[in-house]
């Protein structure tokens, strides 16, 4: 760190403050549209908790149409995408307008800090209770807290179930902290914007074409049947809503967030996606097409959902339903409120709080999303918020930093 000579020492200085914490989380946009981003992702905790609760009834007891299709209506898919549209929008800008980005190792000391504390407690915990004795199952400990479980036909769902997306997005920081600097590089010998921009979206049209073919493959051609999980849970398989983020990415980075859609367009592109998510959850039959290409035909509905607000004009009114304070303080918990859901439900189960009946469903997704919010809640204070100040330990620039500036002013001075 380089400082200016100092002829004459006085009273050392205070330390100036971190700023990290000042700025939005990693992964959260730093102006615009941070407060709808953080609206869908309260939607997506709320859905996801429904779903599983839903689910977990019609596994023990026959159900109407309505509450099948319920249960599969799994909306993990638009959090992928938000990842992928958030953490890529760096590297869409440095390529498309050859500014600089963030070196790998600062990338993933950021979304390492954010992931991990929570994640490998959460898994402890629940792998700790599980296995009272041990050695208990070292394997599915082993396989969680290196993000493996989802190549393991049986121990997948294990522990903690619903972390088999976690696995997802631990591999696809990596396959972004490889493709991200190559984009960049890649870009910078091509010398418009508009054929910067046409080589990033054929890019990442590559990316969503690589698990529609496996999953196409694998079902027509191969006819491995749905419940070999690593197949169709891998990342082969479903990377095709990460494909869609990068690219909604690109596209915003192009047009320099300025909007697209205008009038009561935005409104016609929500419509149309949400009926294709819809369609997609129609088709979705047990052991059929429709069931293995859900998450790649419902990845382009949540693409036109997500399209209409960050494309479509500012202070919309689904914006501001996107940016009413409970839904957005539901975003900002729901990580929290992801890892301890399951936990929550199974438990409040097996002690006959709520049953596993569909009569009771109404009543067991209240409880469990009360107490799931409320679980959420304090995990989100007691562990992610206190952990998030880990990032102050390193600068914007990735650099380590110095806490002591005062000490080396003194230093050079004698």
């Amino acid at each position: 760190m380089s400082t200016d000579t100092i002829h004459r020492p006085g009273p050392p200085a205070a330390p100036k403050p971190p700023t990290a914490f000042a700025t939005p989380p990693e992964g959260k946009p730093q102006r615009g549209r941070a407060s709808e981003l953080e609206g869908y992702r309260g939607i997506a905790a709320i859905s996801i908790i429904v779903f599983h609760v839903s689910q977990y009834a019609i596994q023990s007891t026959p159900s109407s149409q309505a509450i099948s299709q319920l249960a599969k209506f799994e909306i993990v898919d638009i959090l992928f995408l938000l990842s992928a549209y958030l953490l890529t929008m760096s590297y869409a800008r440095a390529a498309i307008d050859r500014t600089s980005t963030m070196t790998a190792g600062t990338f993933l000391f950021r979304r390492a800090v954010r992931i991990l504390p929570l994640y490998w407690i959460g898994v402890t915990v629940i792998w700790s209770i599980r296995n009272p004795a041990l050695p208990g199952d070292w394997i599915d400990l082993l396989e969680h807290l290196t993000f493996t479980q989802v190549f393991d036909q049986k121990r997948i769902f294990y522990t903690l179930g619903p972390t088999w997306s976690m696995s997802l997005e631990i591999l696809f920081y990596g396959t972004l902290v490889i493709l991200g600097p190559l984009a960049v590089r890649i870009c910078g010998n091509i010398a418009t914007r508009r054929a910067r921009t046409a080589v990033l979206l054929a890019g990442c049209a590559v990316l969503y074409l690589i698990p529609v073919t496996w999953n196409a493959a694998s079902y027509f051609v191969f006819h491995v049947p749905y419940d070999h999980w690593p197949v169709y849970f891998g990342p082969q398989a479903r990377f095709g809503a990460f494909a869609v983020g990068m690219a909604l990415a690109v596209i915003v980075a192009a047009r320099r967030s300025e909007p697209v859609f205008k009038g009561s367009w935005a409104l016609v592109l929500r419509a149309v996606g949400i009926a294709i998510v819809a369609g997609a959850t129609w088709i979705d039959r047990p052991n059929s097409w429709g069931q293995v290409g859900f998450h790649d035909i419902a990845a382009l509905g949540w693409l036109l959902l997500l399209a209409s607000t960050v494309l479509g004009p500012r202070n919309q009114r689904w914006a501001r339903m996107l940016s009413w304070r409970p839904l957005t303080a539901v975003g900002l918990i729901s990580y929290s409120s992801y890892m301890w859901h399951e936990p929550i439900m199974q438990t409040l189960q097996h002690h006959g709080i709520t049953n596993r009946t569909v009569s009771a469903l109404p009543y067991n997704i209240a409880v469990v999303l009360l107490l799931s919010l409320a679980a959420g809640a304090l995990s989100y204070r007691v562990i992610e918020y206190p952990t998030a100040k880990l990032r102050a330990m390193r600068n914007k620039d990735g650099s380590k930093r110095n806490y002591y500036p005062e000490l080396e002013q003194l230093s050079e001075v004698k």
